[in-house]
Protein backbone atom coordinates (compact mmCIF):
# COMPACT_ATOMS: atom_id res chain seq x y z
CA UNK A 1 0.00 0.00 0.00
CA UNK A 2 1.34 3.34 -1.15
CA UNK A 3 1.59 6.28 1.08
CA UNK A 4 -1.13 8.56 -0.21
CA UNK A 5 -3.23 5.74 0.50
CA UNK A 6 -2.64 4.84 4.36
CA UNK A 7 -3.31 9.05 4.73
CA UNK A 8 -6.74 8.55 3.18
CA UNK A 9 -7.67 5.93 5.51
CA UNK A 10 -6.00 7.62 8.60
CA UNK A 11 -8.00 10.75 7.90
CA UNK A 12 -11.23 8.64 7.83
CA UNK A 13 -10.39 6.88 10.75
CA UNK A 14 -9.84 10.41 12.42
CA UNK A 15 -13.50 11.98 10.88
CA UNK A 16 -15.27 8.47 12.56
CA UNK A 17 -14.05 9.19 15.66
CA UNK A 18 -14.58 12.84 15.70
CA UNK A 19 -18.03 11.60 14.27
CA UNK A 20 -19.15 9.43 17.19
CA UNK A 21 -17.97 11.21 19.98
CA UNK A 22 -19.83 14.87 18.65
CA UNK A 23 -23.21 11.88 19.18
CA UNK A 24 -22.42 10.83 22.33
CA UNK A 25 -21.97 14.27 23.44
CA UNK A 26 -25.01 15.38 21.80
CA UNK A 27 -27.05 12.72 23.36
CA UNK A 28 -26.10 13.46 26.31
CA UNK A 29 -27.35 16.60 26.38
CA UNK A 30 -24.32 18.95 27.09
CA UNK A 31 -24.88 21.41 24.52
CA UNK A 32 -28.02 20.08 22.97
CA UNK A 33 -31.39 21.78 23.36
CA UNK A 34 -33.14 18.38 23.71
CA UNK A 35 -35.88 17.91 25.95
CA UNK A 36 -35.33 17.49 29.89
CA UNK A 37 -38.26 16.43 31.44
CA UNK A 38 -41.13 13.28 30.40
CA UNK A 39 -44.59 14.92 29.75
CA UNK A 40 -47.80 14.12 29.95
CA UNK A 41 -51.41 16.06 28.90
CA UNK A 42 -54.47 16.04 30.85
CA UNK A 43 -57.46 15.00 29.07
CA UNK A 44 -61.06 14.63 30.00
CA UNK A 45 -63.06 11.52 30.11
CA UNK A 46 -64.60 8.83 32.50
CA UNK A 47 -63.22 7.89 35.94
CA UNK A 48 -63.85 5.52 38.35
CA UNK A 49 -62.48 5.60 41.93
CA UNK A 50 -62.56 2.15 43.54
CA UNK A 51 -62.02 -0.04 46.66
CA UNK A 52 -59.47 -3.45 45.90
CA UNK A 53 -59.80 -5.96 48.17
CA UNK A 54 -59.45 -9.54 48.03
CA UNK A 55 -61.43 -11.78 50.14
CA UNK A 56 -63.11 -15.60 50.26
CA UNK A 57 -66.39 -16.72 48.54
CA UNK A 58 -69.03 -18.24 50.94
CA UNK A 59 -72.29 -19.48 50.84
CA UNK A 60 -75.02 -17.20 52.59
CA UNK A 61 -75.86 -20.09 54.88
CA UNK A 62 -73.43 -22.68 55.78
CA UNK A 63 -75.04 -24.98 58.76
CA UNK A 64 -72.61 -27.64 60.35
CA UNK A 65 -74.28 -30.79 61.27
CA UNK A 66 -72.80 -32.33 64.49
CA UNK A 67 -73.29 -35.45 66.54
CA UNK A 68 -74.62 -34.89 70.34
CA UNK A 69 -74.29 -38.25 70.90
CA UNK A 70 -70.82 -40.27 71.17
CA UNK A 71 -70.38 -43.27 69.35
CA UNK A 72 -69.30 -45.44 66.25
CA UNK A 73 -70.60 -44.11 62.64
CA UNK A 74 -73.03 -47.40 61.35
CA UNK A 75 -74.01 -45.92 58.28
CA UNK A 76 -73.44 -43.06 56.05
CA UNK A 77 -76.36 -41.77 53.54
CA UNK A 78 -74.95 -39.19 51.16
CA UNK A 79 -71.96 -37.99 50.33
CA UNK A 80 -70.06 -34.70 48.90
CA UNK A 81 -71.74 -32.49 46.60
CA UNK A 82 -75.47 -34.93 47.61
CA UNK A 83 -78.43 -32.55 47.52
CA UNK A 84 -80.83 -32.83 50.79
CA UNK A 85 -83.99 -32.41 51.92
CA UNK A 86 -84.81 -30.95 55.53
CA UNK A 87 -84.99 -33.86 57.89
CA UNK A 88 -83.13 -36.11 55.66
CA UNK A 89 -81.05 -39.22 56.96
CA UNK A 90 -78.02 -39.14 56.26
CA UNK A 91 -75.58 -40.22 58.61
CA UNK A 92 -76.23 -43.23 61.67
CA UNK A 93 -74.22 -43.99 64.77
CA UNK A 94 -74.92 -47.71 66.42
CA UNK A 95 -77.78 -47.53 68.61
CA UNK A 96 -77.17 -50.82 70.37
CA UNK A 97 -76.33 -48.84 73.41
CA UNK A 98 -79.02 -46.46 73.44
CA UNK A 99 -81.57 -48.93 72.89
CA UNK A 100 -80.12 -51.23 75.74
CA UNK A 101 -80.31 -47.82 77.75
CA UNK A 102 -84.32 -47.49 76.51
CA UNK A 103 -85.19 -50.68 77.73
CA UNK A 104 -83.35 -50.16 81.22
CA UNK A 105 -85.36 -46.98 81.68
CA UNK A 106 -88.49 -48.36 80.75
CA UNK A 107 -88.09 -51.18 83.25
CA UNK A 108 -86.93 -48.24 86.00
CA UNK A 109 -90.48 -46.86 85.17
CA UNK A 110 -92.33 -50.03 85.14
CA UNK A 111 -90.63 -50.57 88.90
CA UNK A 112 -91.31 -47.02 90.21
CA UNK A 113 -94.77 -47.89 89.36
CA UNK A 114 -95.08 -50.47 91.27
CA UNK A 115 -93.53 -49.58 94.46
CA UNK A 116 -96.32 -46.66 93.90
CA UNK A 117 -98.99 -48.82 93.90
CA UNK A 118 -97.60 -50.14 97.30
CA UNK A 119 -97.05 -47.35 98.54
CA UNK A 120 -101.03 -46.22 98.14
CA UNK A 121 -101.81 -49.18 99.47
CA UNK A 122 -99.95 -48.51 102.83
CA UNK A 123 -102.40 -45.05 102.80
CA UNK A 124 -105.62 -47.17 102.41
CA UNK A 125 -104.78 -49.38 104.98
CA UNK A 126 -103.59 -46.66 107.42
CA UNK A 127 -106.44 -44.46 106.77
CA UNK A 128 -108.93 -47.83 107.71
CA UNK A 129 -106.70 -47.92 110.84
CA UNK A 130 -107.36 -44.30 111.54
CA UNK A 131 -110.91 -44.44 110.94
CA UNK A 132 -111.30 -47.63 113.80
CA UNK A 133 -108.89 -45.70 116.15
CA UNK A 134 -111.02 -42.38 115.85
CA UNK A 135 -114.07 -44.73 116.15
CA UNK A 136 -112.79 -46.55 119.38
CA UNK A 137 -111.69 -43.31 120.89
CA UNK A 138 -114.96 -41.37 120.75
CA UNK A 139 -116.69 -44.62 122.13
CA UNK A 140 -114.65 -44.69 125.52
CA UNK A 141 -115.04 -40.89 125.48
CA UNK A 142 -118.37 -41.41 126.28
CA UNK A 143 -117.70 -44.79 128.65
CA UNK A 144 -115.76 -41.67 130.90
CA UNK A 145 -118.19 -39.47 130.40
CA UNK A 146 -120.90 -42.19 132.10
CA UNK A 147 -118.35 -42.86 134.57
CA UNK A 148 -118.48 -46.51 133.20
CA UNK A 149 -114.35 -46.80 132.90
CA UNK A 150 -111.51 -45.22 133.57
CA UNK A 151 -110.01 -42.06 131.92
CA UNK A 152 -107.00 -44.43 131.24
CA UNK A 153 -108.64 -46.19 128.91
CA UNK A 154 -109.88 -43.19 127.37
CA UNK A 155 -106.46 -41.49 127.51
CA UNK A 156 -104.86 -44.59 125.86
CA UNK A 157 -107.29 -44.65 123.34
CA UNK A 158 -106.34 -41.30 122.15
CA UNK A 159 -102.66 -42.00 121.85
CA UNK A 160 -103.39 -44.88 119.40
CA UNK A 161 -105.64 -42.39 117.45
CA UNK A 162 -102.90 -39.86 117.57
CA UNK A 163 -100.78 -42.72 116.24
CA UNK A 164 -102.58 -43.51 113.85
CA UNK A 165 -102.59 -40.10 112.40
CA UNK A 166 -99.23 -39.78 112.70
CA UNK A 167 -98.82 -43.30 110.42
CA UNK A 168 -101.26 -42.01 107.98
CA UNK A 169 -99.05 -38.78 106.87
CA UNK A 170 -96.36 -41.07 106.45
CA UNK A 171 -97.94 -43.53 103.93
CA UNK A 172 -99.24 -40.46 102.03
CA UNK A 173 -95.93 -38.53 101.89
CA UNK A 174 -94.17 -42.42 100.65
CA UNK A 175 -97.03 -41.85 98.07
CA UNK A 176 -96.10 -38.96 96.85
CA UNK A 177 -92.15 -39.65 97.11
CA UNK A 178 -93.20 -42.50 95.09
CA UNK A 179 -95.18 -40.43 92.14
CA UNK A 180 -91.91 -38.20 92.23
CA UNK A 181 -90.00 -41.23 91.36
CA UNK A 182 -91.82 -42.49 88.86
CA UNK A 183 -91.64 -39.15 86.85
CA UNK A 184 -88.12 -39.26 87.54
CA UNK A 185 -88.06 -42.34 86.05
CA UNK A 186 -89.98 -41.53 83.25
CA UNK A 187 -88.19 -38.00 82.46
CA UNK A 188 -84.94 -40.97 82.56
CA UNK A 189 -86.84 -42.80 79.84
CA UNK A 190 -87.68 -39.66 77.86
CA UNK A 191 -83.98 -38.94 77.66
CA UNK A 192 -82.74 -42.37 76.73
CA UNK A 193 -85.73 -41.97 73.99
CA UNK A 194 -84.18 -38.43 72.77
CA UNK A 195 -81.13 -39.53 73.05
CA UNK A 196 -81.97 -43.61 70.51
CA UNK A 197 -83.38 -40.91 68.15
CA UNK A 198 -79.95 -39.06 67.79
CA UNK A 199 -78.17 -41.81 66.61
CA UNK A 200 -79.61 -41.14 63.56
CA UNK A 201 -78.49 -37.73 62.01
CA UNK A 202 -80.35 -35.81 60.25
CA UNK A 203 -80.13 -32.91 57.55
CA UNK A 204 -81.34 -29.63 59.53
CA UNK A 205 -81.87 -27.53 56.22
CA UNK A 206 -82.76 -27.73 52.31
CA UNK A 207 -79.16 -27.97 50.83
CA UNK A 208 -76.01 -29.74 49.50
CA UNK A 209 -73.09 -31.13 51.39
CA UNK A 210 -69.97 -29.33 50.97
CA UNK A 211 -67.98 -31.17 53.49
CA UNK A 212 -68.15 -34.74 55.11
CA UNK A 213 -65.73 -35.43 57.89
CA UNK A 214 -66.69 -38.99 58.64
CA UNK A 215 -65.93 -42.10 57.39
CA UNK A 216 -67.85 -45.32 57.93
CA UNK A 217 -66.35 -47.16 61.64
CA UNK A 218 -65.09 -43.75 62.96
CA UNK A 219 -65.86 -42.95 66.21
CA UNK A 220 -67.50 -39.94 67.13
CA UNK A 221 -66.42 -38.51 70.66
CA UNK A 222 -69.14 -35.47 71.81
CA UNK A 223 -68.11 -33.80 74.39
CA UNK A 224 -68.24 -30.16 75.62
CA UNK A 225 -68.59 -29.42 71.88
CA UNK A 226 -70.27 -31.51 68.76
CA UNK A 227 -67.90 -32.68 66.47
CA UNK A 228 -68.25 -31.67 62.95
CA UNK A 229 -69.67 -34.10 60.47
CA UNK A 230 -71.05 -32.32 57.35
CA UNK A 231 -71.12 -28.79 56.56
CA UNK A 232 -74.64 -28.01 54.27
CA UNK A 233 -74.46 -24.82 52.13
CA UNK A 234 -78.39 -24.25 51.89
CA UNK A 235 -78.11 -22.30 48.49
CA UNK A 236 -75.32 -22.66 46.26
CA UNK A 237 -76.83 -19.86 44.04
CA UNK A 238 -76.92 -17.44 46.62
CA UNK A 239 -73.19 -16.97 47.36
CA UNK A 240 -71.20 -13.78 49.49
CA UNK A 241 -67.92 -12.41 49.03
CA UNK A 242 -66.33 -11.93 52.45
CA UNK A 243 -63.43 -8.90 51.86
CA UNK A 244 -61.25 -7.65 54.19
CA UNK A 245 -61.29 -3.92 53.94
CA UNK A 246 -58.80 -1.13 55.67
CA UNK A 247 -59.48 1.33 58.07
CA UNK A 248 -58.24 4.24 55.68
CA UNK A 249 -61.04 2.90 52.80
CA UNK A 250 -63.56 1.72 55.09
CA UNK A 251 -65.39 4.90 55.47
CA UNK A 252 -65.98 5.25 51.45
CA UNK A 253 -67.87 1.69 51.73
CA UNK A 254 -71.65 1.94 51.91
CA UNK A 255 -74.38 -0.55 51.64
CA UNK A 256 -76.02 -0.77 48.39
CA UNK A 257 -72.58 0.22 46.50
CA UNK A 258 -71.59 -1.56 43.22
CA UNK A 259 -69.46 -4.15 43.22
CA UNK A 260 -67.62 -6.68 40.99
CA UNK A 261 -64.71 -9.57 41.50
CA UNK A 262 -62.77 -12.32 39.17
CA UNK A 263 -61.87 -15.41 40.17
CA UNK A 264 -58.75 -17.21 39.33
CA UNK A 265 -60.81 -19.99 37.77
CA UNK A 266 -62.36 -17.87 35.20
CA UNK A 267 -59.51 -15.24 33.86
CA UNK A 268 -60.95 -12.66 31.89
CA UNK A 269 -64.47 -13.56 33.57
CA UNK A 270 -66.11 -10.85 35.87
CA UNK A 271 -69.13 -11.57 38.21
CA UNK A 272 -70.91 -8.67 39.58
CA UNK A 273 -72.26 -7.83 42.97
CA UNK A 274 -73.23 -5.18 45.63
CA UNK A 275 -72.40 -4.42 49.44
CA UNK A 276 -74.48 -5.74 51.59
CA UNK A 277 -72.89 -5.77 54.57
CA UNK A 278 -70.55 -3.51 56.85
CA UNK A 279 -69.58 -5.34 59.58
CA UNK A 280 -68.92 -3.22 62.71
CA UNK A 281 -66.47 -5.78 64.49
CA UNK A 282 -62.98 -4.78 63.96
CA UNK A 283 -60.05 -7.59 63.40
CA UNK A 284 -56.74 -6.57 64.37
CA UNK A 285 -53.79 -8.41 63.51
CA UNK A 286 -50.63 -6.36 64.07
CA UNK A 287 -51.57 -3.41 64.65
CA UNK A 288 -53.47 -3.18 61.35
CA UNK A 289 -57.38 -2.59 61.46
CA UNK A 290 -60.08 -4.02 58.88
CA UNK A 291 -63.16 -4.39 58.70
CA UNK A 292 -65.07 -7.37 56.78
CA UNK A 293 -67.49 -5.91 53.94
CA UNK A 294 -69.76 -8.81 52.78
CA UNK A 295 -70.64 -9.02 49.07
CA UNK A 296 -73.38 -10.20 47.15
CA UNK A 297 -73.00 -13.00 44.29
CA UNK A 298 -75.29 -14.19 42.26
CA UNK A 299 -73.87 -17.67 41.40
CA UNK A 300 -77.40 -19.29 39.05
CA UNK A 301 -75.33 -21.82 36.83
CA UNK A 302 -73.25 -22.73 40.04
CA UNK A 303 -69.83 -21.75 38.72
CA UNK A 304 -68.90 -20.38 41.75
CA UNK A 305 -67.57 -22.56 44.53
CA UNK A 306 -67.14 -22.02 48.27
CA UNK A 307 -63.95 -21.00 49.45
CA UNK A 308 -62.51 -19.26 46.28
CA UNK A 309 -60.47 -16.42 46.49
CA UNK A 310 -62.13 -13.53 44.88
CA UNK A 311 -60.16 -10.10 43.65
CA UNK A 312 -63.37 -7.35 44.82
CA UNK A 313 -63.38 -4.06 43.29
CA UNK A 314 -66.31 -1.89 44.77
CA UNK A 315 -66.78 1.25 43.24
CA UNK A 316 -67.23 4.31 45.61
CA UNK A 317 -68.08 7.02 43.27
CA UNK A 318 -68.03 7.40 39.22
CA UNK A 319 -68.49 10.11 37.31
CA UNK A 320 -68.91 10.14 32.92
CA UNK A 321 -66.73 13.13 32.16
CA UNK A 322 -63.88 14.96 34.02
CA UNK A 323 -60.68 16.61 33.75
CA UNK A 324 -58.08 14.57 35.12
CA UNK A 325 -54.24 14.28 35.17
CA UNK A 326 -51.56 10.84 35.60
CA UNK A 327 -50.91 10.59 39.54
CA UNK A 328 -47.14 10.41 38.16
CA UNK A 329 -47.33 14.44 37.90
CA UNK A 330 -48.79 14.70 41.00
CA UNK A 331 -45.36 12.80 42.45
CA UNK A 332 -42.67 14.86 40.51
CA UNK A 333 -40.46 17.12 42.40
CA UNK A 334 -38.16 19.04 40.79
CA UNK A 335 -34.64 18.71 41.91
CA UNK A 336 -33.28 22.15 43.75
CA UNK A 337 -37.02 23.10 45.29
CA UNK A 338 -37.46 23.71 48.62
CA UNK A 339 -40.46 21.22 48.34
CA UNK A 340 -39.01 17.94 49.60
CA UNK A 341 -40.46 14.58 50.67
CA UNK A 342 -42.69 16.44 53.52
CA UNK A 343 -44.12 18.83 51.19
CA UNK A 344 -45.09 16.09 48.87
CA UNK A 345 -47.01 14.43 51.50
CA UNK A 346 -48.79 17.32 51.96
CA UNK A 347 -50.05 17.96 48.79
CA UNK A 348 -50.60 14.02 47.57
CA UNK A 349 -53.95 12.90 47.04
CA UNK A 350 -55.25 12.20 49.85
CA UNK A 351 -58.61 11.92 51.29
CA UNK A 352 -59.76 14.93 53.46
CA UNK A 353 -62.15 15.26 56.18
CA UNK A 354 -64.36 18.85 56.36
CA UNK A 355 -64.45 22.10 54.46
CA UNK A 356 -61.39 21.71 52.54
CA UNK A 357 -58.57 20.72 55.03
CA UNK A 358 -55.70 19.16 52.58
CA UNK A 359 -55.14 15.65 53.94
CA UNK A 360 -51.59 16.32 54.83
CA UNK A 361 -52.41 19.82 55.95
CA UNK A 362 -48.99 21.22 54.35
CA UNK A 363 -48.30 24.79 53.76
CA UNK A 364 -50.02 25.00 50.48
CA UNK A 365 -53.24 22.87 51.87
CA UNK A 366 -53.63 25.24 54.70
CA UNK A 367 -53.16 28.26 52.43
CA UNK A 368 -56.05 26.58 50.18
CA UNK A 369 -57.84 26.12 53.45
CA UNK A 370 -58.02 30.01 54.75
CA UNK A 371 -58.69 31.29 51.03
CA UNK A 372 -61.67 29.09 50.84
CA UNK A 373 -62.96 29.89 53.99
CA UNK A 374 -62.67 33.64 53.70
CA UNK A 375 -63.97 33.56 50.08
CA UNK A 376 -67.04 31.00 51.10
CA UNK A 377 -67.99 32.43 54.28
CA UNK A 378 -67.10 36.00 53.85
CA UNK A 379 -64.92 36.41 57.10
CA UNK A 380 -64.85 40.01 58.17
CA UNK A 381 -61.59 42.17 59.58
CA UNK A 382 -61.71 40.87 62.62
CA UNK A 383 -62.58 37.13 62.23
CA UNK A 384 -59.32 36.63 59.49
CA UNK A 385 -56.43 37.89 62.33
CA UNK A 386 -57.93 35.18 64.10
CA UNK A 387 -58.37 32.38 61.39
CA UNK A 388 -54.62 33.52 60.39
CA UNK A 389 -53.66 32.87 64.03
CA UNK A 390 -55.30 29.14 64.28
CA UNK A 391 -53.55 28.41 60.70
CA UNK A 392 -49.98 29.03 62.69
CA UNK A 393 -50.43 27.31 65.28
CA UNK A 394 -52.03 24.48 63.93
CA UNK A 395 -48.90 24.63 60.88
CA UNK A 396 -46.42 23.00 63.38
CA UNK A 397 -48.56 20.45 64.72
CA UNK A 398 -49.17 19.09 60.78
CA UNK A 399 -45.74 19.31 60.05
CA UNK A 400 -44.94 17.26 62.89
CA UNK A 401 -47.75 14.65 61.75
CA UNK A 402 -45.98 14.19 58.58
CA UNK A 403 -42.76 12.70 60.37
CA UNK A 404 -44.83 10.39 62.40
CA UNK A 405 -45.03 6.38 60.75
CA UNK A 406 -47.68 5.47 58.57
CA UNK A 407 -49.47 3.62 60.95
CA UNK A 408 -50.21 6.73 63.04
CA UNK A 409 -49.66 9.22 60.63
CA UNK A 410 -53.96 9.14 59.29
CA UNK A 411 -54.99 9.06 63.15
CA UNK A 412 -52.44 12.48 63.59
CA UNK A 413 -53.98 14.25 60.71
CA UNK A 414 -57.45 13.21 62.09
CA UNK A 415 -56.66 14.98 65.61
CA UNK A 416 -55.38 17.80 63.96
CA UNK A 417 -58.19 18.36 61.76
CA UNK A 418 -60.78 17.85 64.36
CA UNK A 419 -59.06 20.75 66.28
CA UNK A 420 -58.97 23.44 63.49
CA UNK A 421 -62.26 22.50 62.82
CA UNK A 422 -63.60 23.17 66.68
CA UNK A 423 -61.70 26.60 66.59
CA UNK A 424 -62.68 28.06 63.27
CA UNK A 425 -65.79 27.19 64.26
CA UNK A 426 -65.78 29.28 67.57
CA UNK A 427 -64.91 32.49 65.66
CA UNK A 428 -68.11 31.72 63.13
CA UNK A 429 -71.65 33.43 63.57
CA UNK A 430 -74.90 31.32 63.48
CA UNK A 431 -74.92 31.96 59.75
CA UNK A 432 -71.48 31.10 59.07
CA UNK A 433 -71.74 27.97 61.26
CA UNK A 434 -74.58 26.73 59.34
CA UNK A 435 -72.91 27.03 55.77
CA UNK A 436 -69.37 25.82 57.61
CA UNK A 437 -71.32 22.75 58.09
CA UNK A 438 -72.84 22.16 54.52
CA UNK A 439 -69.14 22.69 53.94
CA UNK A 440 -68.35 19.83 56.36
CA UNK A 441 -70.74 17.81 55.11
CA UNK A 442 -69.98 18.46 51.06
CA UNK A 443 -66.13 17.69 51.99
CA UNK A 444 -67.74 14.13 54.13
CA UNK A 445 -69.88 13.19 50.63
CA UNK A 446 -66.03 14.17 48.91
CA UNK A 447 -64.42 12.01 50.95
CA UNK A 448 -66.34 8.77 50.41
CA UNK A 449 -65.48 9.07 46.72
CA UNK A 450 -62.33 10.05 47.64
CA UNK A 451 -62.10 13.28 46.38
CA UNK A 452 -61.66 17.07 48.07
CA UNK A 453 -57.55 16.62 48.40
CA UNK A 454 -54.82 19.72 47.51
CA UNK A 455 -51.95 18.85 45.40
CA UNK A 456 -49.71 20.27 43.13
CA UNK A 457 -48.29 19.99 39.65
CA UNK A 458 -45.79 20.96 37.19
CA UNK A 459 -45.19 22.71 34.29
CA UNK A 460 -42.67 23.78 31.85
CA UNK A 461 -42.46 27.61 32.03
CA UNK A 462 -41.23 30.17 29.24
CA UNK A 463 -38.04 29.79 30.54
CA UNK A 464 -37.72 26.19 30.19
CA UNK A 465 -38.09 25.43 34.09
CA UNK A 466 -40.56 24.24 36.01
CA UNK A 467 -43.66 26.30 37.23
CA UNK A 468 -45.59 25.02 39.92
CA UNK A 469 -49.15 25.41 39.32
CA UNK A 470 -51.97 24.39 42.50
CA UNK A 471 -54.77 22.23 42.29
CA UNK A 472 -57.82 21.00 43.97
CA UNK A 473 -57.98 17.23 43.48
CA UNK A 474 -60.84 14.82 43.16
CA UNK A 475 -61.69 11.05 42.47
CA UNK A 476 -58.62 8.35 41.35
CA UNK A 477 -58.45 5.41 40.34
CA UNK A 478 -54.89 4.91 41.16
CA UNK A 479 -53.66 6.17 38.11
CA UNK A 480 -55.25 9.04 37.24
CA UNK A 481 -56.75 11.92 39.65
CA UNK A 482 -59.49 14.45 38.60
CA UNK A 483 -58.73 17.77 38.90
CA UNK A 484 -61.68 20.03 41.04
CA UNK A 485 -60.14 23.49 39.80
CA UNK A 486 -56.52 24.97 39.27
CA UNK A 487 -54.99 26.10 36.30
CA UNK A 488 -55.18 23.57 33.97
CA UNK A 489 -57.15 22.44 30.50
CA UNK A 490 -57.70 20.08 28.52
CA UNK A 491 -54.09 19.39 26.45
CA UNK A 492 -52.41 20.91 29.24
CA UNK A 493 -48.51 19.46 29.05
CA UNK A 494 -47.42 18.59 32.76
CA UNK A 495 -44.07 16.91 33.81
CA UNK A 496 -44.26 13.40 34.98
CA UNK A 497 -40.37 12.93 35.35
CA UNK A 498 -36.79 13.32 34.20
CA UNK A 499 -35.55 12.62 30.33
CA UNK A 500 -32.81 10.03 31.40
CA UNK A 501 -29.77 11.12 29.66
CA UNK A 502 -28.11 8.23 26.97
CA UNK A 503 -25.20 6.65 28.10
CA UNK A 504 -22.13 8.27 26.79
CA UNK A 505 -19.73 5.80 24.70
CA UNK A 506 -16.84 4.97 26.97
CA UNK A 507 -13.03 5.42 25.62
CA UNK A 508 -11.84 1.84 24.51
CA UNK A 509 -14.96 0.21 25.26
CA UNK A 510 -15.76 -0.72 21.54
CA UNK A 511 -12.85 -1.65 18.90
CA UNK A 512 -12.22 1.14 16.49
CA UNK A 513 -12.19 0.67 13.01
CA UNK A 514 -9.25 -1.61 11.85
CA UNK A 515 -7.36 0.61 9.38
CA UNK A 516 -4.74 -2.38 8.23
Amino acid sequence: MNTSSRLGLAALALVVAVGGGYAAWRATGNGGDGPKFKLAKTETGPLTAVVSATGTLNPVVSVQVGSQVSGQVKEILVDFNSPVKENQLIARIDPETFQYRQRQAEADVEAARAALGVQRAEVLRAQANLAELQRDYERKKLLVDKNFISSAERDKAQSLFDAGRAALQVAESQARNGEAQVRQREAQLAQARVDLERTAIKAPVDGVVVKRSIEPGQTVAASLQAPELFVIARNLTDMQVETSIDEADVGRIQTGQKASFTVDAFPGRSFSGEVRQVRKAATVVSNVVTYTVVVSASNPDLNLLPGMTANVRIVTAQKDKTLKLPNAALRFRPAGTTDDKKASAAVAPAPTSTAGTSGGGGPGGLANLRERLVTELKLDAQQQPKLDAIIDGMRDKFRAARDLPEAERSKAFERNRAEIREKVAAILSPEQQKRYAEMAAEAQAARAGGAGSSGRAWTVGADGKPQAVSLRLGLTDGSMTEVVSGDLKEGSEVIVGMQSAAPATKTGGMPGPRLF
